[in-house]
């Protein structure tokens, strides 16, 4: 059954809307979690015009369509009709290329900080300083905590501290890595959050509620759930009719029938159970990578290549439907443009589930309401059992080509 984001779910969490000022918006994955937990995007900041379409075709929220830097504070206050230091949450993901782990991928070590795109950082520090709202929170990139390579949350900090002198507040500082499959998002994807309170209150971050259950079938008593899976994510899609638009192509497009759920390219080298097609890591980790019925989705990415998934198990690209429901977006969204667009768009948001939970935390803990117990509405339930899973398709002869198969050109042909 599609999952609505009602008033009338959210119950009491509508009685008082919290104001935000949201900048890299993107599709609004940040937006539409902590408008779950109660919150109103009042104005927010995106220049990307896919993302802007998006945004304008499913919610009212004033939109700031230009580069943050040639934005003063003061239109975006005047624009969400907040004076300084009433807004109740600042929040923003800054563009992360220069902390991201595929950046080490394609270039080794990266410029980072010397990066001109990690200024982004030093824009969202510079409406915090201007704006004053009761609290903050900060999404990015894992890589941004890397051990030796920290400096950009070093300078975050630094910035931190130096708007408390100047302005005579308080502001925390709480960060974390978080897994969003431990809370609830049917998809492994992990994120550095940073949140922080003008008083000076620390943030604790939640405990995960889910966990992997590492092959067995039930949890014991006082295990927490298993996670959610992209079974439970996207059951009900299975049967929709899908276009030639998430056929597959490409050179490889053939062999993704011959990997089984849940592996990727590494099922076909010499310690995979395939044939030996490839060498030991020696491609993208999602090169050819498809989901499980039994298992959280792999992290959705942003600019796949013909042969990077996450694929789904019946052997084509996800929907646009299905990707929303692996980010946990509410039913009622619709991310729009072409499939390599609205693959961006989803690929660089943040699952909504996840900021719903902690923007249930954040009212509770900084901004001091006092709600009464209620889970997240955006995680989806569980469907266990789960179907078996598809079978698996023998190699086809075209890629069985060259001396280094030896048996394998007899055993693993179609």
């Amino acid at each position: 059954m599609p999952r609505k984001n009602s008033l009338r779910q959210r119950g009491n969490r509508a009685k008082r809307s919290l104001s935000v000022i949201s900048l890299y918006t993107g599709a609004g994955g940040l937006d539409l979690g902590l408008e779950a937990a109660g919150f109103e995007t009042r104005v927010c900041v995106e220049m990307d015009r896919d993302c802007v379409r998006t945004l304008q075709h499913n919610r009212p929220w004033p939109i700031l369509d230009r580069d943050i830097h040639s934005i003063k504070s003061g239109e975006l206050l005047e624009v969400g009709g907040l004076r300084r230091g009433e807004a109740d949450l600042l929040v923003g993901g800054p563009p992360c290329q220069p902390f991201s782990k595929s950046a080490y991928w394609v270039n080794g070590d990266t410029k980072r900080l010397e990066d001109p795109r990690a200024s982004t950082l030093g824009e969202y520090m510079r409406v915090l300083e201007d704006t004053l709202p009761r609290a903050f929170l900060l999404e990015n990139v894992y890589g941004l905590t890397y051990e030796g390579k920290d400096e950009g949350m070093v300078f975050l900090r630094e910035r931190l501290s130096e708007i408390n002198r100047r302005k005579k507040v308080s502001y925390s500082f709480s960060s974390r890595v978080l897994n969003t499959a431990d809370y609830g998002v049917p998809q492994i994807r992990e994120r550095v959050f940073l949140i922080g309170s003008r008083d000076g209150s620390h943030f604790e971050f939640p405990a995960p509620r889910f966990a992997s259950q590492n092959g067995q079938k039930q949890p014991s008593l006082f295990e927490l759930p298993p996670y959610r899976t992209a079974w439970d994510a996207i059951h009900d899609l299975n049967s929709i009719e899908h276009d030639d638009a998430l056929k597959v192509g490409g050179r490889w497009a053939r062999l993704l029938p011959t990997i089984p759920e849940g592996e990727n390219y590494l099922w076909h080298t010499e310690r995979g159970g395939g044939v030996p097609l490839f060498r030991w890591r020696s491609r993208y980790w999602s090169m050819l990578l498809k989901l499980a019925k039994s298992r959280p989705s792999w992290t959705i990415q942003a600019q796949p290549g013909s042969a990077i998934g996450p694929f789904h198990w019946k052997n084509r690209r996800l929907s646009m439907r299905e990707m929303c429901r692996i980010q946990t977006f509410p039913d009622d969204f619709e991310v729009t443009g072409g499939i390599s667009a609205v693959q961006r768009q989803l690929g660089n948001a943040v699952p909504s589930a996840m900021t719903e939970v902690l923007g249930l935390e954040v009212r509770r803990q900084l901004l001091g309401d006092r709600l009464a117990p209620s889970e997240p509405t955006l995680i989806p339930p569980a469907r266990s059992p789960y179907p078996d899973p598809e079978p698996v398709k023998r190699v086809p002869k075209e890629y069985l080509k060259g001396p280094q198969f030896g048996s394998y050109r007899r055993v693993g042909a179609a």
